[in-house]
């Protein structure tokens, strides 16, 4: 399969932040997956994402998978502006990552000891990247994913005071877990450069996302239909078999562009 890259060193371009490289991006193309830049939650998402999705209709894209969030309002936004259009469609609302933690957001807090974060003692289903990027290829290459949202979830629950606990034995470092209030965050974010007019969207965003029900998902398993070896990864290691969808040989750019999408190594 031909795949082409949604990016602004794509080939054409496509910018989130630059509505004139919207339409040369979908044009020419049979399924796109869709990620909003910097998050989903983000004021504007559902906007962007319905003047895309719509330009990826009308320029004859057959099938959108969106890459969406769990009990996040904007996100419902971006959700229904893709599923009141004429064309397939499939959902994939993963939990947070494993990899926010050793490749992302909480890396650098990390190494230095401590992660702080307005999320209290609440417990999220972290899932391994690798799990959310099989749903989202098996979604965009094959049938009996249209019409479903898949709510992706890790084999457990982990406050962050125990995920952190558990990255601190696996490592031998001295690292703790902080909860601080979404003021405290949002001046932090601030602190660390990001402009002042952001500040109010980071701290309602981040809250949403760290005290989000704690629950696992039951239909990881609708998502992966042919019964294969793998496992589903967890943090800490604990893993259950699963379901998983088999792939051809030339899915794997397909997979590892949908690894780069969510800012992780392929």
């Amino acid at each position: 399969m031909n795949v082409r890259v949604g990016s602004r060193a794509g080939e054409p371009p496509f910018d989130w932040e630059d509505p004139s490289t919207w339409a040369g991006a979908v044009a020419g193309v049979q399924s796109a997956y869709l990620m909003y830049y910097p998050e989903i939650e983000w004021p504007g998402a559902g906007d962007a994402i319905a003047a895309v999705a719509r330009l990826a209709v009308d320029a004859g894209v057959e099938r959108l998978v969106l890459l969406s969030a769990r009990n996040q309002d904007e996100a419902v936004r971006c959700e229904d502006a893709v599923t009141s259009l004429p064309v397939e469609w499939t959902i994939v609302a993963p939990a947070s990552f494993n990899q926010n933690f050793d490749e992302g957001v909480f890396l650098e807090p990390l190494r230095n000891g401590v992660l702080a974060l307005p999320a209290g003692d609440n417990a999220d289903p972290f899932i391994d990247a690798d799990d959310i990027a099989d749903v989202a290829v098996a979604a965009l290459t094959e049938d009996g994913h249209v019409g479903e949202r898949y709510e992706l979830t890790g084999p457990r629950l982990w406050t962050f005071a125990e995920g952190v606990g558990e990255i601190a034995r696996a490592t031998g470092r001295e690292l703790r877990y902080v909860p601080i209030t979404r003021d405290q965050f949002a001046d932090a974010v601030v602190d660390d450069g990001a402009p002042a007019r952001v500040r109010r969207a980071a701290g309602h965003a981040h809250l949403r996302v760290l005290r989000r029900p704690e629950q696992l998902a039951g239909r990881r398993r609708r998502a992966c239909p042919e019964p294969q070896a793998p496992r589903l990864r967890g943090l800490g290691g604990r893993d259950r078999p699963h379901r998983r969808m088999g792939r051809r040989l030339d899915e794997t750019a397909l997979r590892a562009l949908v690894l780069q999408s969510l800012g992780l190594k392929a």
